[in-house]
Parts: C-alpha cells; structure tokens; sequence
C-alpha cells in the first residue's frame, strides 16, 4: 500500500469499526457476562436484537451521532458549532432508537434557549460526548489545535465535565496518532498521559466495570485493546464483557480499527452492517480526509455529503443535508 492507501485504510478502519463495534455490541447491551454466556456462549455474530429489538446490522445513537456531526462538517465545510448543534436535534427529532439522557437533556437546552453548552456537572460524566467524537479526528488530522478544540466544544453540548472531557481528549489523540501511522505504543502515551492528570482512569488491571460512566468506559476499551492482538479479538472480548457494549464496543472498534485497518475486519461483519450505514461511513471518510489535506489529498467531493435518499433509509436524519435552523 502506498502511504495514503494506508492512512484511507485505517480512517476507514476506524469509522467502519466503530459502526460494526456498536451493532456488534448493541446486541448485549445492558446484560452481564453470564447473561451473555448462557444466551451466546461467546457473542461474535451480528444478529440484531437485544433490548432495542433491532434488525441485524442496524447502529444505535453512537454511529448516528457520528454521522450527524460528520455531515455537518461536510456540509459546512467547516467548523460551526451552531451546525453541529442543528444536526444532533434533527436526528433526536427524527425519534431514533436509543438516545442518552444527558443528551438529550443538552439538546433540549439548546432548543429551548440556544446556549451551545451548559455548566461544569457532576452528571455529566457519561460517554456520550466521546462516543461521537470520531469525524472531528478525521477532519483535523493536520491540525492538532483544532482537535482539540472542536472535540471539547461539540462535547460540552450534552456533556460538561472534566473526566469526560480529558477522556474524550484522549480518545481523539489516540485514534488520531493510530490513524497517522502510529501502533499500539502511541495509545498507551496517550492513555498514560490521561491516567496522571486522573489517577480513577487506572485500567490496569481492569476494575471490572462496564457502565456508561466514562471512566468504566475508557478502562473497559482500554483492556481490551491492549490485551488483543486483532481488530476480531478485541471487539469480542469487550462487547462480551456486556454493561454499555454498544458504547464500548465503538469505541474499541474505533481504536482498533485505526490500528489495524478497514482491510482487518471481517467481511462476515462488513456484509452484515446496515449497507446505507456502511455507504454513507465510506463516503465520510473521503470527504473528511479531502477536508484535512485539502488539495494534497485531490479536492472536496461533494459527493461525499450523501443524498436525501440515503438519510430517510435509516432510522434518523444524520444531516447530510443542511438541516433547519432550531427556532
């Protein structure tokens, strides 16, 4: 592979991962490892079901979410926050299958009275800020500040708090070093650097937790990836770990797909994922990758804002399309 075929490979990788990770995982969901042994033996089919009741392959809010601010980006082609903002109430209006509450709640703050954020809370403390974060790593691959700054301004639209910042953060230096070239060694910098500034993140050994809380989150993902030595292993070993499977199982599809590549993951579970949802995953990536590299990387394709007909296939509008200004 050349060094752009392999950079594609492993951004794809990592946003295909992430949508196989949560359907995978969604299955699971909420249930215990000797729930999930007695039902599954091992869980390792994307079969749908789980207390959503969903059609094998399809995603929850985590790989909407992402597709909801990734459309934004594209069709801002840039940075506005008051987009992103737009495009998270169109899919919650849109009745999607699952949504968190600490979501919901931020969302339905800024309809009621247009404040991008809300204030430093306790509560806040869940994944779902981190869950989403995946399209601005991609789009600012070459441009670590506005890494940071994108990813903890579209977090604190829902959630405001120092741990899910810090792990949100963490997430997106990891995934973007991966995605650059990085190995497993880049991860662990980045996890070492979160687990100093917060010693309750300590993933080694693992805690045994599983909860949506960001911290069970990120120790959960964490143990899986560095105990695994494929894309296949890691997701099995945490989504079966059960709790939040679809969140972690994303979030550790996420990181291993950065690693290993899009050309890792099994095709059983490529074919198996909602085909709207893997098409409109594939023409992100290129879109946002031409976004960061600009020219060097061919110019913006518009194509890869997605189509009317590709939004009303899935559960939700994801804004692929421009949505309409909150009143």
């Amino acid at each position: 592979m050349t060094g752009d075929t392999i950079l594609r490979d492993r951004a794809l990788g990592a946003y295909l991962g992430l949508a196989i990770g949560d359907a995978l995982g969604a299955t699971v969901e909420f249930m215990t490892p000797l729930e999930i042994r007695a039902m599954h033996r091992e869980h390792r089919s994307i079969v749908g079901g789980g207390w959503l009741g969903l059609r094998p392959g399809q995603v929850t809010d985590d790989t909407q979410m992402c597709l909801a601010l990734g459309g934004a980006v594209l069709v801002e082609q840039g940075w506005r926050l008051g987009g992103v903002a737009d495009a998270f109430v169109a899919w919650m209006r849109g009745r999607p299958a699952d949504i968190g509450n600490t979501c919901r709640r931020g969302l339905r703050r800024y309809m009621q009275t247009g404040e991008l954020h809300g204030k430093p809370a306790e509560e806040d403390a869940g994944n779902g800020a981190a869950m989403r974060n995946l399209p601005v790593v991609l789009a600012t691959l070459t441009d670590a500040e506005s890494l940071e700054s994108w990813s903890l301004q579209q977090a604190r639209i829902t959630h405001w708090n120092e741990l899910s910042d810090a792990a949100t953060l963490m997430l997106a230096k990891a995934t973007r070093r991966l995605v650059l070239g990085g190995d497993s060694r880049s991860v662990a910098a980045e996890a070492d650097e979160l687990v100093r500034g917060f010693p309750t993140f300590r993933y080694a050994p693992w805690p045994g937790r599983t909860s949506g809380y960001i911290v069970d989150t990120v120790q959960t993902v964490l143990e899986g990836f560095f105990s695994t030595a494929s894309f296949e292993d890691c997701l099995v070993r945490v989504v079966n770990r059960g709790g939040d499977a679809d969140t972690t199982g994303a979030l550790a599809g996420q990181l291993a797909g950065a690693l290993y590549g899009a050309s890792a993951i099994p095709e059983r579970w490529l074919k198996r994922l909602d085909p709207t949802v893997r098409a409109v995953v594939e023409q992100q990536t290129d879109g946002l990758l031409r976004f960061a590299f600009g020219r060097k990387w061919g110019g913006t394709d518009r194509s890869a804002l997605g189509s009317a007909g590709d939004a009303r296939k899935l559960d939700a509008p994801f804004a692929v399309r421009r949505p309409a200004p909150v009143a």
